[in-house]
């Protein structure tokens, strides 16, 4: 508790106050929650309380808690909040990820640690290396399980769990839950308590969201503008690709505005001087690819900005709930040119709301919003039949059994049980058996022509329009 008052923390957030009773019950857990809700307090302080009330040594080469998570700087960032709620209970916390020596990572690894926080790929490593043992693992987090989904870690994850011991308690953590998350959750939990904060998929509350259309040569422009407008702090800007983050920084210095770019070509000493930079103020701006769409734990943002709107639309989500965050409020401004608009539709149609929405653009003729699947329906409730003539001597159902072939005299349909054929139906088997008795050259014409009812027949070729009489 002493940790706690420390660190300014008073009253639980949602997801602490129902997930903390559940951990510290020794219960499997699901966890659903928007980012920033306070996840890791949830599962941190449980886990700490576990672990030292119990005592003990960790195993040499291994751990007695387990946290996966997907990236480098948010296994960093929960290393260091266990460290911080636990300082005075003499726990150690080691983390591994990959981008940086494995000589540190093995001695940490050989004296074994109480809590160890690592990224998949980097963990399975060290565990084909032998530097790694994960049978005496008491609990196991994985958190932002959709992520690591995302950037294809489930394989890694499926084999570290076999590693580890059938007995253990395991907590899942995600913001979102595609088909495949909820595979995998089904695979590790054993009745787990369902907590769920906040609907799937669901933006937080106290970002201000606005679009703003424009031509995407235009964005550069209209970036330094919004940067410079009054009220804006702290921003950090989304971009879809490494080198379009670098390109909007060299833009942005350009423009007299000082940034940093974060993404998998930087080494791990370029990202931690951008994010102290970024926390300190030095360089206000800080422009990312998804790896810090989530777990970026940077207070005070107070925008975000996605210059790139992005191909997932949950990414979206993720990436405006790096501002609002700890009751703040915050501004998520998305910039959508004319090639991304549909893009934008997704979105919209995976939060169950339209983004408030300006138009810049110089050419307004496009439209803005999702026409409606086109025509209207028969008033019986059926599909509209296909072809339309269109077919290689088939029925009328396109490919109906019983259809004249080319070549060979059509035979007439029977009636069904129901009754005689309807009439339209019956004028077009009447002229595709014609077409069947036709010569060769004026079999296109026919094939080609609109056999609907009140279409006058093609006339071209004599001997079929002498057929037809």
């Amino acid at each position: 508790m002493r940790a706690l008052e420390e660190a300014g923390y008073e009253t639980p957030t949602p997801i602490q106050a129902q997930s903390i009773p559940t951990v510290l019950a020794g219960r499997d857990l699901l966890g659903i929650a928007q980012t920033g809700t306070g996840k890791t307090a949830a599962f941190a302080l449980p886990i700490l309380h576990r672990l030292s009330q119990k005592g003990g040594r960790p195993p040499r080469g291994g751990c007695r808690a387990l946290v996966l998570s997907p990236t480098r700087e948010l296994s960093a960032q929960i290393a260091e909040s266990f460290r911080t709620y636990g300082k005075h209970l003499g726990l150690s916390v080691g983390v591994v990820f990959g981008g940086v020596p494995h000589g540190p990572q093995r001695r940490l690894l050989s004296g074994g640690v109480d809590i160890l926080v690592a990224t998949p790929g980097r963990l399975q490593d060290h565990l084909d290396g032998g530097t790694a043992r994960l049978d005496r693992v008491e609990v196991l987090v994985l958190d932002e399980a959709d992520q690591m989904l995302d950037k294809g870690f489930l394989p890694a994850i499926r084999r570290l769990v076999r590693a580890l011991p059938a007995q253990r308690q395991t907590l899942f953590f995600s913001a979102t839950m595609p088909a495949e998350i909820g595979k995998l959750a089904a695979e590790l939990l054993n009745d787990p308590a369902r907590v769920e904060v906040a609907p799937v998929a669901t933006t937080a509350e106290r970002v201000a969201q606005r679009v703003i259309h424009v031509e995407g040569a235009r964005k550069r422009g209209l970036l330094a503008s919004l940067l410079r407008a009054e009220g804006v702090g702290r921003t950090l800007v989304f971009a879809r690709t490494k080198h379009g983050a670098d390109r909007v920084v060299k833009q942005l210095a350009q423009d007299g505005l000082t940034a940093n770019a974060i993404h998998g070509n930087k080494s791990q000493g370029q990202r931690e001087r951008a994010l102290l930079e970024f926390r300190t103020g030095e360089a206000p701006i800080l422009v990312a690819t998804d790896i810090a769409a989530r777990g970026i734990d940077v207070d005070g943002v107070t925008h975000v900005v996605q210059y790139d709107l992005p191909d997932v639309p949950e990414t979206y989500v993720h990436r405006i709930g790096r501002t609002a965050r700890a009751g703040a409020s915050g501004e998520a401004i998305a910039l959508c040119a004319p090639e991304e608009v549909e893009k934008l539709w997704a979105v919209e149609k995976l939060i169950r709301q339209s983004v408030p929405a300006e138009d810049l653009r110089l050419d307004k003729s496009a439209p803005l919003t999702k026409p409606q699947r086109g025509g209207q329906g028969r008033k019986d409730g059926r599909q509209p039949q296909r072809g339309g003539g269109q077919g290689r001597g088939r029925g009328p159902q396109g490919g109906q059994h019983g259809a004249p072939r080319q070549g060979q005299p059509g035979r007439p349909q029977q009636p069904s049980a129901q009754g005689r054929p309807p009439a339209g139906a019956e004028a077009t088997r009447r002229r595709l058996a014609v077409v069947a008795e036709s010569p060769r050259r004026d079999r296109d014409a026919w094939r080609n022509a609109d056999f609907r009812d009140g279409t006058p027949e093609p006339q071209r070729g004599g001997s079929a329009r002498r057929a037809a009489r």
